[in-house]
């Protein structure tokens, strides 16, 4: 890339990374003065997606992660670095492709490191994110356990967890070694490495992520993203990032999750303290990322105003935190205080955007930079005062003392005046009406005034660097207070939440069960506004109601009563309230959702097809602790086949041994609810209506028992279906109950579909107007043959 603005750069490089592509930037690397022909220039950086650290280039304050894909036989390893914040984790993971597509749904990279020998494998699963295929060398797990144990400067890797995962450290080589590769340094302490263990975490794959909204800014708008409700209330970019963490992983642990639900309530206990706290934390800037830019000689004069700012606030949020018992600040370490006033004394109020621009540093800092600005002062003042000095001296009133670029200071007299020219003026330019002259004691001073500003931007760089390298070395420790800051913010914007929604603190059992009584769906009620939303209740216990069979109409509030059970329990895991009038949740494992239609074109899978996998996955994965949630199974086929695959998962769910998970499942298919007879933990609701003549009004409430109708021309009449189509389809549909009852057997509560030839239901549909005889002729012989055969 060549020819462009140099102050345009972000923007085309901006748009390069968007594009997935890399671009490298080349630098001089000596002085221009100092080398002879050709100044020698190298790359000095490269920009990736996943290893650029400016702003201008990064997806607002999220996360922003290059991941390094490590595929092994017996469990795969992953290492998700985001360069930005120095933020490195590292994964182990079942080995099979169910496992990473989690994980990348998770994680959303916005770039993958992966082996050449892994490319078949993995091309398909990583989809359009860019990629980088280096050696199968560079996945070491001896390199990556030295590596990291340089970096954290410690002696063994058993305190974060990971020392037994050879496949993940070998991924943590990989991934570092890109970014070094990118011509970024990796400097001790400035990498926060953390292991990610499976069983401490809820998994949530990606159309459960999906379903509950859990993808902000990227496949939906902000008011359907319940990340976003959440993060809406943070007010800096470390709790956006915390928060966003915790949702993407749910804990399981009940010890911690109280612990975060404690503090959720003393904060939200205290309205007029809540509010100081999240005044002084809005003053901070983004701590991680300032640090990071540090690290990498990328901070600019204004970052390190903020951070002398954030460092002075620190102070107050020690002060008002003192009085919570589990929110207290830790003890500031005197490096912070010692930092804070060196930045103070260094720095001006106004700094400039650029190192480049000088005037960063006050007057008396340095006495270094202080004599330069003062020769250079006492410079331009003796300048300033020559031209009426010389005219009184001269004689000249014309006398004019001037500069330019090329030649410098002057002085220049017409040639009128030329006779009284003192013999101290040595000419320097002639002019069509003068000349223009120069003395020893101006050539002085103008080499004073001309060298002083180089001199004073490379004393200025000289004490910047310094600057920095201090900042550097307390990096660990202001990285940890970041991390807390962080954490303090993602709280304190749970309990605005809670306060503001009417949230309550949910009870926390290690049992599987959930109780919920009042339940809303937080987005729903939000765009509904105050009162209007109707709130229901859930109950799923092991024993006797493991499965909560829900029938009605469309547009009845059946999905939004799924998703709504589905956030819930996910906010009880993230440590959040929950919207409801009370609530108590067994923990789960995860949360399996089947909720709405789509289609996978590019992989060659119908909707209905993309239905049964996912159902699929469910009943493979699915354990006693787990939620599953199910919309509508089978309706991407005629009603005998989906009728007979919602039945059968259901009796699957219901008597599987090895499953009982806790199942609410929707469906239209009525004739279901008959099953309440023979299974013993299935339990019948339905979304309420009131018939009003032909008309329906939709209650949005939850009873018990079963619907015996769909409505299905009801709400068709309500879309704006012409009268003529509604009215042909009551008949129709008359016609068709009346000749197709679901009939069933004796003594068995059982639904037995009727048995049709399917020769006779092809003959129903066979258009006699259009088929010719010779395709009628090839009808009767392959229906001869298939009865024969039958």
């Amino acid at each position: 890339m060549a020819g462009i603005p140099y102050h345009a750069m972000e923007a085309y490089v901006g748009k390069l990374l968007r594009s997935g592509l890399r671009v490298a930037l080349c630098d001089q690397v000596e002085d221009a003065e100092a080398g002879r022909g050709l100044v020698r220039r190298e790359v000095t950086r490269v920009l990736t997606p996943g290893t650029v650290l400016e702003d201008a280039y990064l997806n607002g304050s999220g996360s922003n992660y290059v991941l390094a894909i490590c595929l092994r036989s017996h469990h795969h390893g992953l290492a998700a670095l985001d360069c930005s914040t120095g933020e490195l984790a590292v994964i182990r993971t079942d080995p099979t492709e169910a496992a990473l597509q989690d994980e990348l749904a998770r994680l959303r990279p916005a770039e993958v490191v992966a082996a050449e020998s892994d490319r078949s494998a993995l091309s398909a699963l990583i989809g359009s994110t860019p990629v980088t295929w280096v050696e199968p060398a560079d996945f070491d797990p001896r390199a990556g356990s030295d590596r990291l144990l340089a970096l954290l400067g410690v002696e063994t890797l058993a305190a974060f967890g990971c020392e037994e995962w050879p496949e993940a450290l070998a991924a943590g080589h990989a991934v570092l070694s890109y970014a070094e590769r990118t011509h970024l340094r990796l400097e001790p302490g400035m990498v926060r490495l953390h292991a990610e263990h499976p069983q401490a975490f809820m998994h949530l794959d990606p159309a459960t992520r999906s379903s509950l909204g859990l993808e902000a800014g990227r496949r939906l708008p902000a008011e359907e993203s319940l990340l976003s409700l959440l993060q809406v209330e943070s007010v800096t970019a470390m709790g956006t990032r915390t928060l966003q963490r915790w949702v993407s992983q749910p804990l399981r642990a009940r010890e911690r999750l109280e612990s975060r639900l404690e503090r959720v309530e003393q904060l939200g206990g205290e309205a007029l303290k809540r509010g100081e706290l999240r005044a002084a934390l809005r003053k901070l800037p983004d701590l991680e990322r300032i640090l990071a830019r540090v690290g990498q000689a990328l901070v600019s004069p204004r970052e390190l105003r903020q951070l002398a700012g954030a460092l002075q606030v620190l102070p107050d949020v020690q002060r008002i935190t003192s009085g919570w018992e589990d929110l207290a600040t830790p003890p500031l370490p005197p490096v912070v205080d010692e930092l804070e006033r060196n930045l103070r004394a260094a720095l001006v109020d106004e700094v400039p955007a650029s190192i480049r621009e000088g005037g960063v540093f006050r007057a008396g800092f340095d006495p270094a930079l202080d004599a330069i600005r003062e020769g250079s002062r006492e410079a331009r003042e003796w300048i300033a005062g020559l031209e009426a000095g010389e005219r009184e001296r001269t004689g000249i009133r014309s006398l004019r003392v001037g500069f330019n670029q090329v030649f410098g200071y002057y002085i220049e007299i017409s040639h009128a005046n030329r006779e009284l020219v003192p013999n101290d003026y040595s000419r320097k330019q002639t002019l069509v009406n003068g000349e223009r002259y120069i003395t020893p004691e101006l050539k002085e001073k103008e080499s004073l005034v001309l060298n002083a500003r180089s001199a004073s931007n490379g004393r200025e760089h000289v004490l910047y660097h310094e600057l920095c390298d201090r900042i550097a070395a307390a990096a660990p420790v202001l990285l940890d207070i970041a991390s807390w800051l962080g954490e303090l913010d993602a709280l304190a914007a749970l309990a605005q939440l809670a306060v503001r929604h009417h949230w309550v603190r949910p009870v926390l059992h290690d049992e599987p069960g959930i109780r919920i009584r009042g339940g809303r769906h937080p987005l729903v009620e939000l765009a509904l506004g105050p009162g209007r939303f109707v709130p229901n209740d859930l109950r799923l216990e092991p024993s006797d109601s493991r499965i909560a069979l829900l029938t009605g109409p469309n547009m009845a509030g059946k999905s939004t009563y799924l998703r709504q059970a589905g956030i819930i329990v996910l906010l009880a895991q993230v440590g959040s309230f929950v919207p409801a009038e009370s609530a108590v949740i067994g923990l789960c494992d995860r949360i399996f959702t089947r909720v709405g239609a789509h289609d996978e074109l590019a992989r060659g899978l119908s909707t209905f097809m993309v239905e049964m996998v996912e159902a699929a996955h469910i009943l493979a994965h699915a354990t006693r602790h787990s939620l599953l949630i199910f919309d509508e199974v089978g309706r991407g086929t005629s009603t005998y086949d989906g009728v007979s695959i919602a039945q059968a998962i259901l009796e699957y769910l219901h008597d599987a041994p090895k499953l009982q998970a806790l199942t609410i499942f929707a469906t239209h298919y009525h004739e279901l609810t008959a099953l309440s007879q023979r299974l013993p933990c299935l339990k019948n609701y339905r979304m309420e209506v009131r018939e009003e003549g032909e008309r329906i009004v939709f209650l949005h409430e939850v009873v018990e028992g079963g619907a015996d109708r769909s409505y299905g021309i009801h709400v068709a009449t309500l879309a704006g279906i012409p009268r003529q189509v509604v009215v042909r389809a009551r008949q129709i549909l008359e016609e068709l109950e009346g000749r197709r009852p679901l009939e069933r057997a004796p003594n068995d509560a059982q639904l037995q579909l009727p048995i049709e030839d399917p020769i006779v239901q092809e003959l129903e549909q066979l258009d006699l107007e259009r088929v010719s005889p010779r395709e009628a002729l090839d009808k009767l012989f392959a229906w001869q043959a298939q009865r024969g055969r039958s």
